[in-house]
């Protein structure tokens, strides 16, 4: 079999991330539409995620977040995007890239896309954002039996064949 010069694999990889930038983008300015979720799972040990030294303890490889009910100031850009939410009614600022997500969930339609790992090297960047607190307070679903945030495996929702 010949060698993939053009990889493929990459430009597909590249395109579904922009299927998730625009839904994204189309969340930040309209907010979620009828009972549209999302579940998004990315490595917080990936070049350019930002989130405090306590939720980076608590997830130090991967973590998945809830956007449903209440978070604010969701903002998109070409490589990424940032949220806040509330972890345990503590506000959090999160910036994650487009390339450390490893998958996103729309239970609502059983819609998924999964992304590859990213190839990462460097140190994570530990970022401690310091957030007023907000008007608004986020629904962690699903609980912890000690009442924390939980982290969820995409595999959960999978169905299997």
């Amino acid at each position: 079999m010949a060698e993939d010069l053009i990889r493929y694999d990459i430009l597909v990889q590249d395109a579904l991330r922009g299927v998730m930038r625009k839904v994204l983008h189309e969340v930040s300015q309209t907010g979620l539409p009828g009972e549209h979720h999302f579940f998004i799972t990315f490595d917080t040990g990936a070049p350019g995620v930002r989130l405090s030294n306590r939720l980076r303890e608590r997830y130090p490889e991967q973590m998945t977040i809830v956007l449903q009910y209440q978070f604010w100031d969701l903002k998109v850009s070409d490589t990424g995007f940032e949220i806040g939410l509330s972890f345990n009614d503590i506000p959090e600022k999160l910036v994650v890239p487009f390339a450390a997500v490893r998958g996103i969930y729309d239970p609502s339609v059983n819609f998924e896309l999964e992304f590859d790992a990213p190839a990462h090297a460097e140190t994570p960047e530990t970022v401690v954002e310091e957030t007023p607190a907000p008007a608004l307070k986020a629904v962690e679903k699903p609980a912890a039996p000690d009442g924390g945030a939980q982290v969820v495996s995409l595999d959960s929702f999978r169905h299997k064949k």
